[in-house]
């Protein structure tokens, strides 16, 4: 499997284990799906232990401190992109970007209004992700509310989806749990 689908972890110096999400942590990676499923089974078998070759301690919230983790990563991806000029919020502005061709990911809110979603995208093909509460995206653009954000084709919008992706098939997974969206984009493996 590609890797932005993947989950990797590493053992901290305190043998716990650690999502590492930017996939930038020193240390034997251990890599899994971005699946909830997936990670039960890998700390219900134990998992963890055999690949680090040793006793580990594995947190109980660990895929809660991972979905959590995902929603800040992808807050601060759209406030780069914010920053950057490679964002914009509300139904006009993100109406006008897609007339002009400038959009290449939508991020909607995932307590939006699904009506409200198809009548702004009107049967446009266009990758769409709903991962943040309209309060985080407001947030993100100094409002108390941002339900619709353009962001602009690069890397900025790629990595977006794909954490988007990952957590997608982590909440989607996980009874209970509020859900996280995608659209256009491939759900993630089940390989370990």
């Amino acid at each position: 499997m590609p890797k932005a689908a993947m989950l990797r972890f590493v053992v901290g110096p305190d043998g716990a284990i650690v999502p590492d999400l930017e996939g930038r942590l020193p240390g034997r990676g251990m890599w899994l799906s971005a699946r909830a499923d997936v990670l039960e089974r890998a700390v219900r078998r134990g998992a963890f232990a055999k690949a680090a070759r040793g006793a580990v301690h594995v947190p109980l919230d660990l895929r809660v401190r991972i979905e959590d983790g995902l929603r800040r990563r992808i807050r601060d991806l759209v406030g780069l992109a914010r920053r950057s000029g490679q964002a914009v919020s509300g139904w006009d502005g993100v109406r006008d970007w897609m007339r002009a061709g400038k959009v290449g990911l939508l991020v909607e809110a995932s307590d939006g209004s699904p009506a409200e979603r198809d009548r702004l995208v009107g049967g446009r093909d266009l990758p769409l992700v709903a991962p943040l509460t309209a309060e985080i995206l407001g947030g993100v653009f100094g409002r108390d509310r941002a339900v619709h954000v353009a962001v602009a084709p690069g890397r900025l919008a790629e990595t977006i989806a794909a954490d988007a992706a990952r957590l997608a098939g982590l909440v989607a997974m996980a009874p209970g749990m509020p859900g996280a969206t995608v659209a256009g984009a491939a759900a993630p493996g089940t390989a370990m």
